[in-house]
């Protein structure tokens, strides 16, 4: 006996992202589509792909998303724990390989490069935390390490820690890395003073400050790119 042919216009709101990737390919879903797969359900009154839609006019953007918690994503009605918790865990997946990837460039030739290593790990982050790259003579990163986390204000940087690594690394030059959770690019006269005390600082041990970048969101600020260098 044959079996019977069901139109996709006849399949639940529910089953159709599932059915839409294995047909059609991830590529073709929607991001309210691909976050539907992973809430599995919507409730009697909302499909996943509507409370999906919902969801994201929510919070805006993706990477909007990744700043909320678990309790935050509970307070979306049909989003339980369990599913709060799928949420978070796929949304940072995605940010582990997309720091993986940018790890993978061979040699440092523009701020946009730093970028793309820095924004994954900082980028999104809603408190500041303080980072540096030990490159080598190619300008090949060897190494990066948090120097310092703190609040909102701003973090504490010690210059003996940095160039202490550096000299372990066996590095020839150190890329400055930090976020701003508010939002702002602007560096401050705490950013300038740092920047300014770690470049003398190098100059003595031969160690080269090429670079000082400040992130936020999908944005930077290169100290380098500005001329204040």
């Amino acid at each position: 006996m044959e079996e019977s042919y069901f139109p996709i216009k006849n399949w639940s709101e529910d089953d159709k992202p599932r059915e839409k990737l294995m047909l059609k390919g991830k590529e073709a879903l929607s991001n309210a589509e691909l976050l539907a797969i992973l809430i599995g359900s919507g409730s009697r009154n909302e499909t996943a792909v509507g409370l999906s839609k919902r969801i994201l006019a929510s919070a805006g953007n993706l990477n909007s998303l990744t700043k909320l918690s678990i309790s935050q994503l509970m307070n979306f009605k049909g989003i339980g724990e369990a599913k709060a918790i799928s949420i978070m865990a796929a949304l940072e997946l995605s940010r582990r390989l997309r720091s993986e990837k940018a790890v993978e460039t061979e040699k440092i030739t523009s701020s946009k490069m730093v970028f793309e290593i820095m924004q994954p790990i900082i980028g999104e982050l809603s408190h500041e935390e303080f980072w540096v790259l030990f490159l080598n003579n190619s300008n090949n990163v060897i190494s990066k390490a948090q120097l310092s986390k703190g609040g909102i204000a701003g973090t504490v940087v010690d210059a003996r820690l940095v160039f202490k690594l550096a000299l372990e690394y066996f590095a020839t030059g150190v890329i400055l890395c930090h976020n701003h959770p508010s939002g702002s690019l602007i560096p401050s006269e705490a950013d300038k003073q740092v920047t300014k005390k770690l470049k003398v600082a190098g100059e003595s041990l031969d160690v080269k400050v090429l670079d000082h970048l400040i992130i936020s969101g999908a944005k930077y600020y290169s100290f380098v790119d500005e001329g204040i260098f």
